[in-house]
């Protein structure tokens, strides 16, 4: 498939990536634990012509004390609860992969792909804190190369599962009462250092297939998983140069693994906050500092943009002519602020595909035991 324009995606965490967001007029923090105020991040979102909503999640309580933001919602059932009041926007929550079974995310994920009629996808991550894992009390907590090994084993255990069930399972069958093609379905047979899972899925395949995956190269570990195994790549960069270069090592590194690089796209994240102008946006920036001085909203290592939302199209335009990376994630540091204005200043695109795999121009995968003709 022919590859898409610039991938634009936006982070809606909390009231804003900035944890004194929520003091501002406009922030929404007192309806922050309903469903309204969910359900209308996406769909202004979807409005402002964004082609993925990522959902941060974590099995931690935010730190900072009392002064931020603290607490947090499932990310799977906000984007299920937002599946069907939207019709083009791809939903991407994060699922842990730490302290969370490999066949309850494929599960999870699934019923998504097929609340959203194709929208899904996942990001992994992985709990590293002592009190995440003595929130589950199972086992201790872990350093980068183990956690990032398990995430891996259980990226295989959930696109094995994906696949479990060949498209056409389903024969609903009434003269025979066969309502499935037992031969269509198969035991998957994983067997790996932290998982044993036999299969298959009790989900039929969605309606893509395999739902998207998305990995954040973070460090050598994570990265390391990212080229292996993630369909989008999120990656963080001080400006477009050395975007541009990670994008390229990143490209090589997919290669070596035997990956087509096109497949893979390399979003660059970018911290904004937008305003009606950009000594209003700046102001909103020093505000922010002033509250929590302790957690400085930008810095020199992160590539950022406040102002106007009529400039960030200008430097959207610019990323997309020097060809840096495959696409951006906008991270607002304030959501419903900027969400006011790129919903004022932008319009959506009419939809020119169906499913997140096609926005991506990835083709629908067939089952891998479809193809390799695997035991049943």
């Amino acid at each position: 498939m022919s590859k898409p324009r610039l991938f634009l995606g936006i982070e809606t965490v909390g009231t804003g990536t900035h944890p004194a967001s929520w003091r501002r007029a406009d922030s929404g923090a007192e309806d922050l634990f309903t469903a309204h105020y969910w359900t209308a991040v996406v769909s202004s979102a979807e409005e402002s012509g964004f082609d993925a909503v990522f959902l941060p999640d974590s099995f931690a309580v935010q730190s900072g004390g009392a002064a931020v933001t603290r607490g947090r919602l499932d990310a799977v059932a906000i984007a299920a609860r937002a599946a069907p009041l939207t019709s083009r926007v791809g939903l991407i929550p994060q699922v842990s992969v730490t302290h969370t079974e490999p066949f309850h995310t494929s599960k999870a994920v699934s019923a998504l792909d097929f609340a959203s009629l194709g929208r899904a996808g996942w990001e992994v991550t992985v709990s590293t804190t002592d009190a995440e894992a003595k929130a589950f009390g199972r086992k201790e907590s872990q350093g980068p190369k183990s956690l990032w090994h398990e995430a891996d084993e259980a990226i295989e255990v959930v696109t094995r599962l994906w696949d479990s069930w060949e498209d056409g399972a389903e024969i609903r069958d009434v003269p025979t009462g066969r309502f499935i093609d037992r031969d269509r379905l198969h035991y998957i047979d994983f067997a790996g250092d932290n998982f044993s899972v036999k299969g298959p899925a009790i989900t039929p395949r969605s309606p893509q297939g395999q739902p998207i995956v998305t990995v954040r190269a973070e460090g050598p570990e994570s990265t390391e998983v990212a080229v292996r195994r993630a369909d989008l790549i999120r990656i963080d960069a001080p400006d477009l140069p050395t975007a541009a270069a990670h994008r390229e090592a990143l490209r090589a590194a997919i290669a070596t693994e035997g990956r087509d690089p096109d497949t893979v796209a390399i979003l660059l994240n970018l911290a904004v906050h937008l305003a009606d102008s950009t000594d209003t946006a700046w102001s909103g920036v020093h505000e922010l500092e002033r509250w929590a001085p302790d957690h400085p909203p930008l810095g020199p290592d992160r590539f950022h943009h406040v102002g106007t939302a009529a400039a960030l199209d200008d430097l959207l335009a610019e990323i997309t002519r020097a060809d840096a990376v495959d696409g951006v994630v906008l991270r607002p540091l304030a959501l419903r602020a900027s969400l006011i204005e790129l919903t004022t200043h932008r319009t959506a695109l009419a939809p020119t595909a169906t499913t997140l795999r096609e926005r991506l121009g990835l083709a629908r995968p067939l089952s891998r035991y479809a193809t390799t003709g695997a035991a049943r």
